[in-house]
């Protein structure tokens, strides 16, 4: 659980400055990496693969807080052998 905690600090400190779209917040790049603690390809590599959606707009990759909370579900059960670690 201490990793969905430091999510939590990391997107309540992320939410001074809020783009949203269709009142959904939205993430840029740096967001996102320091949230996943990915680098700025493995990202790229994410929106390629079409493993992780995005909107571009004005020249900018955004994510949909859903569709980050989505990814973060699937990519967590994967390593975890698939299994729901709440019902398990």
């Amino acid at each position: 659980m201490d990793r969905f905690d430091k999510q939590d600090k990391a997107l309540a400190k992320m939410s001074k400055h809020r783009n949203m779209l269709d009142g959904e917040l939205l993430l840029d790049n740096q967001d996102l990496c320091m949230l996943l603690n990915v680098s700025k390809r493995t990202l790229q590599r994410y929106r390629a693969t079409g493993e992780l959606p995005f909107q571009t707009l004005y020249h900018k990759t955004y994510y949909k807080e859903s569709d980050v909370h989505t990814f973060i579900r699937e990519n967590f059960n994967k390593k975890r052998g698939g299994k729901n670690p709440i019902n398990s």
